[in-house]
C-alpha cells in the first residue's frame, strides 16, 4: 500500500482512517475497509477492500471527480456505470454499488483474484481445451452484452480477468457504447480500442457496427490464446494497419483444422461477411463441451397465497437509507448522475419525494387497489404488487421500495419482479406516473424520451 492514502477526502464525513499493524486503511461510508492497491490508471486507483458487514472481499475503483471533469470524461464514467448495471452475467465483472463524495466516486466491484488472462498468455500459448473454455465464456459474455445493446469496444486479454476457479470475467467497460451513441446511419463513429485488436472498419473511421467489431476482437483473442502471439504485428504501425485491413495473417502449424476454420471466419475484413455469434456457437470447435451459463435467472412471480398479507404497518422504524444520497447531492454541483440509478430507458421507475415514507406507502396501497392489483406490504417499506390478468409472460409483478435519503426526502424505486418488460414499461408510463404526480418531487431522468 502506498504511504499517502489516496482515498482520503477531508471534505467528506463518509470516510475515516485507521492504522492497523502499521498500515494506513480507510473506512468508506462505514461499510468498506480498504486494503492494498491492486492497480492504478490516469484517473483512478483500484483497491482491495472488505465489506465490514459480510466480510466479503471486493475491489473498489476510486475515481477523482476533478480530474475526469477537467478531461471532459464525466459522460464516459456515467456510461460505464450504466453499462455495468445492464450486463449482469457470470462472465462479466459485477458492479455491486456506486457511492460518491464531493471529490471522489467509488465503484464497488466483484473482486476477481486470478488476475488478467494476459498474464497466462504472456507465458506462452494455451492448451486447446483451455483456450476453448475461455473463448466459450468470452463469447457467452459478449453475446449477453450485445443482447442488452452494449458493445465493449476494447476486448483484449488485459481486460479479461480470471476468478479463483479459473472462470473468465470481462472487465473495463470504460470505452463501451450504448444504442444512444449510434448516429443517424445506425453506426458508431468513435475510434477507440487497442490497435492490434481493433477491427479494420474501426480503423477506417467511416462508421462501424459495434457488435461486428467486438467479434473481430474476439477472433484476435482466440488466435492469441492458441498461438501465444498476435496475428497482426509489425514494428511499423502503418504496415500493421495494412495487414489488418487485408486480414493478412498466417496460422502456426499446431492449430487444429476446426480452430483455423473458425478463426478464418472471425478475422474477415468485410464486417458484412464476418461470422455472427449464433453461427460461432454452432461451429464444431466452439461447440465441443459447451455449456451455456444461466446468465439471467428468472425471478419467480410473487406467490401471494404463500405470503401473509398484512395491513400497512406504520411503525416507528425508519425505511432503509439509500446510499445514493451523495449522488443526488452532487447534482447541485453540475454532476448530474440521475441516469445512473436506472438506464435512461427505465427512468420512469425512480422518483424522489418530499412526503413521508408512511404517506408514500399509503399512496402506493391506494394505487394498487385502484388498478385491481393484489398487494403485499412489508415492514421494511417494500410493496409487492401483482396484476390480476395474464400478460405476454404471465402476470405482471412489480416491487416498489421506499428509501430515506434525508429527514424530508425519500427515493421510491420500482422494479419488475415478473412479467413482460414492455408491459412493465407501459405500466410505469400510463399508470404509475399519472397516479403519483401529487407526491413526486422529481422523476429521475426527466430529460429522457420517457417523459410524460
Amino acid at each position: 500500500m502506498e504511504e499517502e492514502h489516496p482515498i482520503t477526502d477531508h471534505s467528506s464525513p463518509q470516510e475515516n482512517h485507521t492504522t492497523i499493524n502499521g498500515a494506513a486503511r480507510s473506512i468508506i461510508f462505514g461499510k468498506y475497509e480498504t486494503g492494498r492497491l491492486l492497480g492504478k490508471g490516469t484517473f483512478a486507483k483500484v483497491y482491495h477492500a472488505r465489506n465490514l458487514i459480510t466480510s466479503e472481499s471486493v475491489a473498489i475503483k476510486v475515481i477523482c471527480k476533478d480530474l475526469v471533469k477537467k478531461e471532459g470524461l464525466m459522460e464516459q464514467i456515467q456510461r460505464e456505470i450504466s453499462v455495468m448495471r445492464l450486463v449482469r452475467h457470470p462472465n462479466v465483472v459485477e458492479i455491486k454499488e456506486v457511492m460518491a463524495t464531493k471529490q471522489k466516486i467509488f465503484f464497488v466491484m466483484e473482486y476477481v483474484k486470478g488476475g488478467e488472462l494476459f498474464a497466462k498468455v504472456a507465458r506462452g500459448k494455451l492448451k486447446e481445451e483451455i483456450a476453448r473454455k475461455y473463448f466459450q465464456q468470452l463469447i457467452s459474455a459478449v453475446d449477453f452484452c450485445h443482447s442488452r445493446g452494449v458493445f465493449h469496444r476494447d476486448l483484449k486479454p488485459e481486460n479479461l480477468l480470471l476468478d479463483e476457479d479459473g472462470n473468465l470475467k470481462v472487465s473495463d467497460f470504460g470505452l463501451s457504447a450504448l444504442p444512444e451513441q449510434l448516429r443517424n446511419d445506425g453506426l458508431l463513429h468513435t475510434q477507440c480500442g487497442t490497435p492490434a485488436y481493433v477491427a479494420p472498419e474501426v480503423l477506417r473511421q467511416k462508421g462501424y457496427d459495434g457488435a461486428k467489431a467486438d467479434i473481430w476482437s474476439c477472433g484476435v483473442i482466440l488466435y492469441v490464446l492458441l498461438a501465444g502471439f498476435l496475428p497482426f504485428q509489425d514494428e511499423n504501425m502503418m504496415k500493421m494497419y495494412t495487414k489488418i485491413f487485408k486480414a493478412e495473417y498466417e496460422f502456426p502449424p499446431w492449430f487444429s483444422h476446426d480452430a483455423k476454420r473458425l478463426i478464418s471466419r472471425l478475422l474477415v475484413a468485410d464486417p458484412e461477411k464476418r461470422i455472427k455469434i449464433p453461427a460461432i456457437m454452432r461451429a464444431p470447435w466452439f461447440f465441443k463441451n459447451f455449456t451455456r451459463p444461466n446468465a439471467f435467472p428468472i425471478q419467480e412471480p410473487i406467490q401471494l397465497d404463500q405470503i401473509q398479507e398484512i395491513d400497512l404497518v406504520r411503525s416507528k422504524s425508519a425505511p432503509p437509507f439509500y446510499n445514493a444520497f451523495e449522488f443526488i447531492s452532487s447534482m447541485s454541483s453540475g454532476f448530474d448522475l440521475s441516469n445512473l440509478f436506472e438506464n435512461c430507458r427505465k427512468s420512469s421507475s425512480l422518483f424522489t419525494s418530499k412526503c413521508s415514507a408512511s404517506m408514500i406507502m399509503s399512496k402506493l396501497e391506494s394505487l394498487a387497489k385502484k388498478l385491481n392489483f393484489r398487494i403485499v406490504l412489508s415492514k421494511d417499506y417494500k410493496v409487492r404488487m401483482q396484476g390480476a390478468s395474464d400478460g405476454r409472460k404471465g402476470k405482471l409483478s412489480v416491487t416498489a421500495e421506499v428509501f430515506e435519503v434525508a429527514p424530508e426526502v425519500a427515493v421510491v424505486e420500482f422494479s419488475k419482479s415478473a412479467g413482460d418488460t414492455l408491459e412493465y414499461k407501459k405500466f410505469c408510463e400510463e399508470d404509475i406516473r399519472p397516479a403519483l404526480k401529487d407526491i413526486v418531487w422529481s422523476w429521475q431522468g426527466e430529460s429522457c424520451v420517457c417523459q410524460d
